[in-house]
């Protein structure tokens, strides 16, 4: 189901024997636009340190009752490697990470989970799938750092990235939430971050190849509206995009 980022902060966080707090950010990688941590704010418990869970942990998002299901004890947590929470997330920290509870890691292999375009939780498909993969670096971003960013089309900006819309089976980004409303009087819209041609990090800029128009004249998003596939498919002709729905082997 898609879901939006903004939606999910304040989830409580139900590990197997209990609590652990709530959600507060997402890190994602920037080859793929998939979640790969949840940042977890323990209130007390654990302050002095970043708690991140990996989607392989998140088991179900209960939005009746706010609660993201964790499969992990808060005994593993507690001694899984431990990360400061004023430094970023390093290569030899993920592979620490990964190593402890015995998951593949996301960046050995073609598709957005290593070998897999899906999440393998069964031990034993993720031992053989992930044999004789080649590693690839990627680069972790905050979901906070890039809200605001700056959406550059192909003759001028034309909004900001308000907040994103994320599957919560596979954990990507399908969608940057895009207000232009400070350009023109405008509305809310939906670009894909497989339409994105680059992004600047320094210049919190997100470049498209799109013209402004395009943008400017696409189907309008609000909090009322269902994403559908009526609604993405609606979206998808518009911008002469192709349907990611319909790519048969998953993202890569």
């Amino acid at each position: 189901m898609l879901c939006k980022v903004s939606e999910l902060k304040g989830y409580t966080l139900d590990s197997l024997n209990g609590k652990i707090g709530e959600a507060k950010e997402f890190y994602f990688d920037d080859r793929h636009w998939t979640i790969r941590y949840l940042v977890a704010d323990t209130g007390n418990w654990l302050m002095d340190r970043q708690v991140l869970i990996s989607p392989y942990a998140l088991v179900e998002v209960n939005r009746e009752e706010q609660v993201i299901a964790v499969n992990l004890s808060k005994q593993q947590i507690l001694e899984s490697p431990p990360l400061d929470s004023d430094k970023p997330v390093s290569r030899q920290f993920e592979m620490d990470y990964h190593g402890y509870y015995e998951w593949p890691m996301y960046s050995d292999g073609p598709y957005i989970w290593g070998a897999s375009p899906y999440i393998l939780r069964d031990l034993e498909n993720r031992r053989e799938s992930t044999e004789g993969e080649k590693s690839c670096d990627s680069h972790l971003r905050s979901t906070h750092e890039v809200s605001g960013y700056h959406l550059q089309a192909l003759d001028g900006e034309v909004g900001h990235v308000e907040d994103f819309i994320i599957d919560d089976e596979t954990w990507t980004i399908r969608y940057l939430i895009v207000d232009t409303r400070n350009w023109w009087p405008g509305k809310k819209v939906l670009i894909s971050p497989q339409w994105i041609e680059r992004v600047s990090w320094d210049e919190s800029k997100v470049f498209v190849h799109i013209p402004a128009d395009a943008i400017k004249e696409a189907p309008e998003y609000t909090d009322k509206i269902m994403l559908t596939r009526d609604y993405e498919t609606i979206l998808h002709i518009h911008y002469n995009r192709k349907m990611y729905w319909k790519d048969i082997s998953g993202d890569r």
